[in-house]
């Protein structure tokens, strides 16, 4: 079980997905319309995501666009959800974060991944099945310069940035919360987080002190009807290969397999793209009228779970006055019953 004595925590992610008939100059507007928007309604915080050399995802840099949203608000919490830290230098990332952290009055919450597409690591020149190791190498070169003024390191590639398995043994070994993605179902998020919790407890942390985040598609209306017509309406819209394809699979373009290190997500990728839509309504997406919204919330932080990052629509081309009347009514009708 979770800590229900914990308040929970909303926040919303931003991938600033490129629709087709708007520039890109339109995506930024129309998302700094929506941040603005969650500080109105009470939301804790945003999360920005990074991509490349794609419309899915027209943010190459998580700390800039983040620091333009700090000026336009004032409470929202920063987050960068997440930094691919294989494809930067990790004393640039600490440099930019705490510059963030400085400007932004202390709101940034950090957020990094090991990435997965191959078209980003193609295009950045670096191997994708390098992935791991210069993720955790940089890393600890990235909290070892935050924590000491005289930090040095040399290793195999920097010298002085999930729910895998492993992933989150990882994370909870040095006490590093999680963030579960949201292509996984609810079963293996809350594995996720016993998992976290046992091998945390095992380490001596105690994981009361932590905060687990998990990330859901959600959508809430008036009624189940609604939302269920909704959500057909959503994906006769919406061509599912833009995403899932293998671009940006982490395939090895060298050999054509997949990347040494992403074993676990052999097929997993690819076939994110074949649900249907009762497997999302049942095991994949927060979904439904107010009653079955805060139900499944409710689920989510008996896992373990007390910050969601609620993805309102990231891939769905809504209109911009829709898109804000789902954000104030999920704001009125589910926020308050976590407060």
């Amino acid at each position: 079980m979770g800590h229900p004595e914990k308040p929970m925590k909303f926040s919303a992610f931003l991938l600033f997905h490129r629709f087709a008939g708007l520039s890109v100059r339109e995506t930024y507007d129309y998302n700094v319309a929506v941040a603005e928007t969650l500080e109105e309604t009470g939301f804790d915080g945003i999360w920005a995501s990074e991509h490349h050399f794609r419309d899915y995802g027209t943010v190459p840099s998580t700390p800039q666009i983040l620091a333009f949203l700090a000026a336009r608000t004032e409470r929202l919490r920063l987050g960068t959800g997440v930094i691919v830290l294989p494809l930067h230098n990790p004393i640039s990332v600490a440099e930019e974060i705490a510059q963030l952290d400085v400007i932004s009055g202390g709101r940034v919450d950090f957020g990094v991944g090991r990435g997965y597409q191959s078209i980003e690591f193609d295009g950045h020149g670096i191997d994708l099945s390098e992935a791991r190791d210069r993720f955790d190498e940089a890393l600890e070169v990235i909290l070892g310069l935050w924590a000491q003024d005289d930090y040095s390191h040399e290793g195999r590639f920097y010298r002085t940035g999930a729910v895998s398995p492993g992933t989150v043994e990882r994370y909870a070994a040095r006490g590093i919360p999680i963030l579960a993605d949201p292509a996984a179902p609810f079963r293996k998020v809350g594995r996720a987080a016993e998992t976290w919790r046992a091998t945390a407890q095992d380490r001596g942390i105690d994981p009361g002190t932590a905060e687990l985040v998990v990330s859901r598609s959600v959508y809430v209306a008036p009624t189940i009807e609604q939302a269920k017509a909704d959500q057909q309406r959503f994906e006769e819209s919406f061509d599912r290969a833009d995403i899932f394809n293998l671009q940006s699979a982490p395939i090895d373009t060298s050999t054509g397999e997949f990347a040494e290190g992403f074993e676990y997500w052999a097929d997993r990728y690819l076939k994110g793209g074949e649900v249907g839509p009762d497997f999302r309504w049942e095991q994949l997406e927060v979904i439904g009228d107010p009653a079955r919204v805060i139900a499944q919330i409710q689920m989510l932080r008996d896992f373990g779970y007390s910050h969601l990052m609620a993805d309102f629509g990231s891939v769905r081309q809504m209109p911009l006055a829709e898109m804000l009347g789902t954000i104030r009514f999920f704001a009125k009708e589910v926020i308050p019953a976590f407060r």
